[in-house]
């Protein structure tokens, strides 16, 4: 079973996750090919998978675990967690560990095998992110959880280990500490000029319009002004609101349509770039906080993390954000 260890310094926790060790020869690197051949999350292998957890089927039912669906969530077949047992929380003198307990998933976004997400139309991708909704909606029903994160890699060198183009998300029993820094510093802010930061910065970056990418009557696209990593993007509602779940059908697919021009745009300036995007929302059962404003964080993988970042905490980005915007807003 995997384990969860909590640093006694920091308070961050790290995944031991025991079923995926490997030996020092394991870690090499290598460069990104195609790897043809079979593929599991293909249309016709889903008894390769575990069973799906969720699927949305257009033109007729052929039953769950069958071809014919547009999008499928299955669980991992190697999780970084574990669903069954419970938390097991104990400490070892000063060190606190607990069992890793938790709901790794992973979004089949498309049955075309070639088909990226930045290829799809809007009409595509929406099924994608009411699929994020359902499934966090679900897992909240878990009291062992705190908290559900919805990521994707994209490209070999951003973490993504299958081709066929999917998203993943990973129901934890404890809160991230990324999570907890964004609650704690927005709220600050609220306690402080009575407004979230998050609309401040949606309303400055529209007057200023230096840093904006691109944006409809519901959502907006900027790069953030101290950005990690060169194009990083982030793509917030207009609309005050802590949680993604509450996006109704009709914002659903706005937002597709926003991310669709989004992505669309990052591969005209670079095509093909190794991506990674986070959904930031708040945490299980917490009711609304008002402080907080849900946002998706896009992050090319575009520059090393090396000595100075690990040791500093601070990242080195070659690219002003306010150049990035450009370069993105007249990409298409």
């Amino acid at each position: 079973m995997p384990e969860l260890r909590r640093d006694p310094v920091l308070g961050r926790w790290i995944i031991i996750s025991k079923e995926r060790r490997k030996r020092p020869s394991d870690f090499t690197i290598e460069t990104h090919t195609s790897l043809g051949g079979f593929c599991p999350l293909c249309p016709g292998n889903e008894n390769t998978t575990p069973p799906e957890v969720l699927a949305y089927r257009l033109g007729g039912d052929r039953g769950p675990n069958k071809p014919g669906w547009q999008v499928r969530v299955v669980p991992n077949k190697y999780p970084a967690l574990v669903i069954e047992g419970d938390l097991g929380k104990e400490g070892e003198g000063l060190y606190d560990r607990m069992n890793g307990i938790g709901a790794h998933e992973v979004i089949v976004e498309s049955p075309n095998h070639d088909e990226s997400l930045t290829q799809m139309p809007p009409e595509k991708i929406f099924f994608v992110f009411k699929a994020f909704k359902e499934r966090i909606a679900d897992l909240e029903k878990d009291p062992r959880f705190r908290y559900v994160m919805v990521f994707k890699n994209y490209g070999r060198a951003a973490g993504a280990s299958l081709e066929h183009s999917h998203s993943q998300l990973i129901a934890l029993p404890i809160l991230p500490r990324m999570i907890v820094s964004e609650l704690a510093g927005s709220l600050s802010y609220f306690q402080y000029k009575e407004r979230c930061v998050f609309c401040d910065i949606i309303r400055q970056e529209m007057q200023q319009d230096v840093r904006v990418v691109c944006q409809n009557e519901h959502f907006i696209t900027i790069t953030p002004f101290a950005p990690r990593t060169p194009f990083e993007m982030w793509v917030l509602p207009k609309q005050h609101s802590s949680t993604y779940c509450k996006l109704d059908d009709f914002h659903l697919l706005s937002l597709s349509s926003q991310f669709s021009e989004t992505l669309r745009r990052l591969n005209a300036c670079i095509p093909n770039v190794p991506y990674n995007f986070v959904l930031h929302t708040e945490p299980l059962r917490f009711g609304g906080v008002e402080h907080f404003h849900w946002h998706f964080e896009i992050v090319p993988k575009l520059t090393s993390i090396a000595g100075f970042e690990w040791g500093s905490g601070f990242y080195i980005n070659p690219l002003p954000p306010e150049e990035a915007a450009e370069y993105l807003r007249e990409a298409l």
